[in-house]
């Protein structure tokens, strides 16, 4: 394997990482891949906060997360990329309505692909968490009230990477071919 398949062969959930703080021109190569994400319509719906700074990093995890999963490895990450969605009416509100496609869950997934491939890429780990309360998020980040945060992404240097990735169900198992 070599290029985009070994990146994506490699690329896995990190779960444990290193303390040592993450360039400011490793951040912005991740958010300008992220940025060059195809959205519907070029509605570029991501909206993006870095948070770096300790104490914000902890309230994010400690308020900002819903309860029930023990995420204590996720305060180790010295990066939390929170990805917000800021939506547009006629793409992102009636659009949905007529196809039932969420066109910017769609647009900010491959914005977010992009930015933890490119986090690889450098070196990086990442984990998307999703078990978020977004109002709260919100707040925290003082953003107003048209952008929805969607998900966190732990950013920061591993302290190892697994031999192999997480088990993938077989090809024969997800596709039709017709």
């Amino acid at each position: 394997m070599s290029g985009f398949s070994e990146l994506v062969a490699t690329r896995f959930s990190c779960r444990a990482y290193r303390t040592d703080p993450v360039p400011r021109a490793a951040l912005e190569q991740i958010l300008e891949a992220a940025r060059r994400a195809p959205s519907a319509c070029n509605r570029q719906p991501w909206r993006f906060a870095v948070v770096t700074e300790p104490a914000l990093r902890s309230r994010l995890l400690d308020e900002g997360l819903l309860p029930g999963l023990g995420m204590t490895w996720a305060a180790e990450a010295p990066v939390i990329l929170v990805m917000g969605m800021k939506k547009s009416m006629i793409t992102h509100r009636i659009a949905p309505l007529l196809s039932q496609v969420e066109y910017p869950l769609l647009d900010l997934g491959i914005a977010g692909e992009h930015a933890i491939l490119q986090a690889t890429e450098l070196g990086l780990g990442t984990c998307w968490i999703g078990w978020i309360r977004p109002k709260v998020v919100r707040r925290i980040l003082g953003w107003p009230a048209d952008i929805l945060p969607q998900s966190l992404i732990t950013v920061g240097w591993p302290t190892s990477r697994p031999e192999e990735g997480s088990p993938r169900l077989p090809l024969a198992d997800i596709v039709t071919w017709r």
